[in-house]
């Protein structure tokens, strides 16, 4: 897996903000050192729209992080944002054997050469692959390996599963980083890296939907088996919020963003309405009274839509019978009342997740420090895929006749930055698992994720 001692940086690159998380990994602990956090340019709806901008907002955030950890960092672990991905099951299958056709043993070269045969797929040529992650193996007809190196066999196989999405966010995301004078070391789907902290072991196992709601758009995201299943995206998100502000009451962004996040609330019916605070008006000099209960109402019809337009997508694949209910996170989800209105709509159990490291604890940051959580995670044969992903893409960039949506450069593995004196298997048997209620709980939804 990974050395006692490890440091791994996650960039979120957000429609209101990007930030930056500088994590030491010592011991299975991780530990957070150092973290930017500066307001973004140049993004619309999660998507980049001015590279310059995005840059220059990119080297801030890097900045104050370096400064806050005193350590200077080349590689970072980036995520991609859920908009027009794609979830589809890939299989590859190679011989192994020797010349003679007798059994040898499986190495790396061999885990390669079976991913490069489950990346065969035509895309169209606006899209790419934008990561592939091993279920399993099967060598020989013994399926459920996780790692198969090291075993003998003459046929081996590969189940995964392939996230594709559209060339443009992969490669512009990817540019503003290496702009930005930083090497990109992974590529994480958004939503996969969110679960990883927002979900605990059992939620992501039986089942459960997790709601990031970010200031330029609101992702939804259904995990089931501790894999990504389904994700579904609303372009309102926190800033359709503060407009409607502004609009409604006539003043300022800047200061309708103030009035959101000091006196808003989810939910009218719990806030007051005999407590009022000024705002300045445009066009008049003396400020008005505006009560928290007005405030709220103005909140609560945007965020009522955006929840009802969610339900109606989740439902259509029965992901409210998940029993691990519905999480939310992201910057919107620190308005007090959002987990009573967003239970209201869904009729589910929702609940708010808050990061606990220190200084950290608001959930705007859940995503970013997914990002290094699923860094230190990933094993190596995870790894090997992944190079092996890289590799492909520079293949096919190199031959016109194959472009179909794959062409980014070569990934990395996760790799040390650079530092400034910076001290530093086999699947149970199925007859086994059945016995329980607990096998039968968290397989009834198969038919609607599988």
């Amino acid at each position: 897996m990974m050395n006692n001692s490890d440091i791994f940086v996650g960039l979120d690159i957000g429609t209101t903000s990007i930030k930056v998380i500088i994590a030491e990994f010592v011991k299975n602990q991780l530990n957070i050192i150092g973290y930017g956090n500066t307001g973004a340019a140049g993004l619309n709806r999660g998507v980049i729209v001015d590279i310059d901008q995005v840059v220059a907002s990119v080297k801030d955030a890097v900045k104050q992080a370096e400064q806050r950890a005193n350590i200077d960092i080349s590689d970072v672990t980036v995520g991609i944002p859920a908009n027009m991905l794609q979830i589809e099951q890939c299989h590859g299958m190679i011989a192994v054997s020797e010349e003679d056709g007798s059994a040898k043993e499986i190495t790396e070269d061999d885990v390669r050469k079976v991913t490069q045969a489950a990346l065969v797929k035509n895309l169209p040529p606006e899209r790419t692959v934008i990561d592939v992650i091993p279920d399993e193996f099967t060598v020989d007809g013994f399926d459920g390996i996780k790692d198969p190196r090291g075993m003998v066999g003459v046929r081996m196989e590969m189940q995964g599963v392939m996230y594709t999405g559209p060339k443009t966010i992969l490669h512009n995301t990817k540019k503003c980083v290496e702009r930005a004078g930083l090497n990109v070391s992974d590529i994480v789907v958004a939503p996969i890296a969110l679960s990883q902290v927002a979900l605990n072991d059992g939620e992501q196992d039986f089942g459960a939907i997790v709601v990031d709601l970010g200031g330029g758009k609101t992702t939804a995201a259904v995990v089931h088996d501790h894999k990504l299943k389904y994700t579904y995206l609303d372009q309102e998100g926190g800033d359709y919020v503060t407009r409607d502000i502004s609009v409604v009451l006539n003043t300022s962004i800047e200061n309708a963003e103030m009035l959101k996040r000091n006196y808003g609330y989810a939910m009218s019916s719990l806030a007051s309405d005999e407590e009022s605070f000024p705002v300045q008006v445009v066009g008049r000099q003396e400020p008005e009274k505006v009560t928290e209960e007005y405030l709220s109402e103005i909140i609560e019809a945007r965020l009522r839509q955006i929840f009802e337009k969610l339900a109606s997508a989740l439902e259509q694949i029965n992901a409210f019978q998940l029993p691990g209910g519905v999480v939310l996170t992201g910057g919107m989800a620190a308005l007090p009342g959002v987990a009573e209105l967003a239970e209201e709509i869904f009729q589910v159990q929702v609940k708010v997740y808050i990061p606990q490291e220190i200084n950290l604890r608001i959930p705007s940051f859940t995503q970013v420090i997914g990002l290094v959580e699923y860094a230190t995670k990933q094993s190596e044969i995870d790894l090997i895929v992944k190079q092996t992903l890289g590799s492909a893409r520079s293949r096919r960039k190199k031959m016109p006749s194959q472009q179909n949506g794959n062409s980014q450069p070569e990934q990395k593995p996760v790799t040390k930055p650079k530092k400034n004196n910076h001290p530093n298997e086999q699947k149970k048997s199925q007859k086994s698992s059945e016995e329980g209620f607990g096998y039968k709980l968290k397989h009834m939804f198969d038919n609607f994720f599988d």
